[in-house]
C-alpha cells in the first residue's frame, strides 16, 4: 500500500508529489496520458507563464472567496521563483508581474519530474483510472487502473477541469467528487474569447487581427463589487474577440450580460475631441490616429454620414465621447472549453478544508488545483494556485 496516490500530472499533482515525497511518503503519480504536465508544455506559447509575482487571494474567482487565503499564503511566488532559480531556469517578466521561461516550458516540466525523482516519487503514464472505491474497514482507497490496482490512505484528484479537450481534460474529478457524496459547483469556460452575431460579428471580421487598447466593464454577481473591469488590449478575431481584456473578462460574464467598453483607458475622449475642435479632418480619419484607420472607419460606420470635427455641436461631440468610453457589445457567446484557458467552478470548496485541501465528509480524499472552484486571473495566477493548493496537500498527506 502505498502513501499517497496521486489521479493526474499536471501542475497542481506534481507540485504535491514533490511535497510530500520530500516528507518521506511513498507516492505513486497516475497520469492517463502519454507525459506529464501536457498543459504545461504549451502554456504561455511554449514559454510558460509560471508564475505572477503580484498573486494574491483578490486574483481569484470562487463562490467561496477567503478558501484560497490560507494556500496562497503559504506557498507564495516567491517560493516557486526560488525553485526555479535552484535549478538554473533562465527566466524574464513580460508585464504586469507575469514570469516566462526565456527558452522553454520544457524547462519548467523537466525540473518538477528531477524534483520528483530526488523525492522518490513513482510517475506512472497511460494509467487510466477505471474505478475508485473507498474499503470502510480500515478506511483506504483502492483505485482500479489500466496500469494495476493500487491502494492508499491518501487519494489527491488532480486531475483539472474541462478546459482544452484536446490534452484529455475530462469531468473525472466531478465524477469522483459526486460519487461520494460532495457538492460540484456548475462549471463553465473561464479565459475564453468571446463570440458574437450579426452585424457585431460582421465587424468582427472585418478587422480580424486588429489590437487595440482597452477597459473592459462587465457586471457580475459573483463578485461583492457587482462589477469588474480589465484594462488591456483586445484582439479581434473571425469569431468575435479575444485578446487579454477579453479574456480576463470572460470568467465573470455570464449571459446576457453586456459588455461595456472604453476605448480611451488612459485618457478622456470628450477632453480629446475638444483639443482637436479646430480641425477640419473628418471623424474617422481623426480616430485612426488612436484605433487605426481600419477599426476607425467601421466604428464610424453607424455614425454617417461623417463630417469634419469642427462641424460637431458639442452636444454631438458628448455623445461619440460616451461612446468612445461605453461602447456597448452583446456577445452571443464563447468559443466555450476547446480554447478556454481554465474552467470556472469545480468542486465545492465548503467541502474542503482550505489548509489540507482534505474533503471535510471523506478523510484522506483531498482535491487540488484546477478541478476546485478557484479561478485565477490571466497571466500566471492559475499556475500559482497549482503550485500553492498542490504544496498545501502535499504537506498534509
Amino acid at each position: 500500500m502505498t502513501d499517497v496516490l496521486i489521479i493526474g500530472a499536471g501542475a497542481a499533482g506534481l507540485m504535491c508529489a514533490i511535497a510530500a515525497g520530500r516528507r518521506g511518503r511513498s507516492v505513486v503519480v497516475l497520469e492517463r496520458g502519454e507525459r506529464i504536465g501536457a498543459k504545461i508544455l504549451i502554456s504561455g506559447g511554449g514559454r510558460c507563464n509560471f508564475t505572477n509575482i503580484h498573486a494574491g487571494p483578490d486574483n481569484y474567482l470562487s463562490s467561496n472567496p477567503e478558501f484560497c487565503r490560507s494556500a496562497l499564503a503559504r506557498y507564495r511566488p516567491d517560493n516557486f521563483i526560488a525553485l526555479v532559480e535552484q535549478h538554473g531556469i533562465p527566466y524574464h517578466e513580460k508585464k504586469l508581474g507575469q514570469l516566462f521561461c526565456d527558452h522553454s516550458s520544457r524547462d519548467i516540466v523537466e525540473m518538477l519530474r528531477k524534483e520528483c525523482d530526488e523525492a522518490g516519487v513513482k510517475i506512472e503514464t497511460r494509467a487510466e483510472v477505471i474505478a475508485v472505491r473507498r474499503e470502510s474497514g480500515d478506511a483506504h482507497f483502492v483505485v482500479e487502473s489500466k496500469s494495476g490496482t493500487f491502494e492508499t490512505k491518501r487519494l489527491v484528484i488532480a486531475t483539472g477541469g474541462l478546459s482544452l479537450p484536446k490534452l484529455g481534460a475530462t469531468n473525472f474529478a466531478y465524477r469522483i467528487a459526486k460519487q461520494f457524496g460532495m457538492a460540484v459547483i456548475p462549471a463553465r469556460a473561464g479565459l475564453v474569447p468571446f463570440t458574437f452575431s450579426g452585424k457585431s460579428l460582421e465587424m468582427c471580421r472585418t478587422l480580424s487581427g486588429i489590437s487595440a487598447a482597452c477597459s473592459v466593464q462587465v457586471e457580475t454577481s459573483l463578485v461583492k463589487k457587482k462589477a469588474v473591469a480589465f484594462s488591456e488590449h483586445f484582439l479581434f478575431t473571425h469569431r468575435g474577440l479575444s485578446g487579454p481584456a477579453m479574456l480576463q473578462a470572460s470568467s465573470y460574464w455570464q449571459p446576457p450580460t453586456e459588455l461595456r467598453v472604453n476605448l480611451f483607458p488612459t485618457g478622456d475622449a470628450r477632453a480629446w475631441l475638444e483639443e482637436n475642435r479646430g480641425s477640419r479632418m473628418r471623424l474617422d480619419t481623426l480616430l485612426a490616429r488612436r484605433l487605426t484607420e481600419r477599426f476607425a472607419v467601421a466604428w464610424t460606420a453607424e455614425l454617417a454620414p461623417l463630417r469634419p470635427i469642427c462641424d460637431y455641436s458639442s452636444e454631438q461631440l458628448d455623445a461619440i465621447a460616451g461612446r468612445l468610453e461605453n461602447w456597448t457589445l452583446q456577445p452571443a457567446g464563447t468559443e466555450g472549453y476547446a480554447t478556454a484557458e481554465v474552467t470556472v467552478g469545480g468542486i465545492d470548496t465548503r467541502e474542503l478544508h482550505s489548509k489540507t485541501m482534505e474533503a471535510r465528509k471523506i478523510p484522506g480524499l483531498h482535491f487540488i488545483g484546477e478541478a476546485v472552484d478557484v479561478t485565477g486571473w490571466l497571466g500566471g495566477y492559475n499556475f500559482q494556485w497549482a503550485w500553492a493548493s498542490g504544496h498545501a496537500c502535499g504537506e498534509a498527506v
